[in-house]
């Protein structure tokens, strides 16, 4: 079972990692031109906490893998948004 600690720390890293790729898609939808490392590195870092919940889900109780497939899913919505926005 996955301790409360770790479940906290990893939605904490999720939902730092959800802001900073909002904030590059918000800053890229107002430009016609974007910082590509930036957006880039928003990318890998929705991959990475991605992982990590699969990671974290194979340790957790049925309530915590709940509470992380909800995450997976907002990190999911986010990588679409991106992927999807044209330049």
């Amino acid at each position: 079972m996955a301790t409360r600690d770790s479940m906290e720390e990893l939605k904490q890293k999720c939902e730092d990692v959800l802001r900073f790729a909002n904030d590059q898609y918000q800053e890229s939808s107002l430009q016609q031109q974007y910082n590509d490392d930036n957006y880039i590195q928003a990318l890998q870092q929705l991959e990475g906490a991605y992982n990590d919940i699969a990671t974290m889900a194979h340790s957790a109780n049925g309530q915590q893998r709940e509470e992380l497939h909800r995450l997976r899913l907002q990190i999911q919505q986010v990588q679409n948004k991106m992927i999807l926005l044209q330049h």
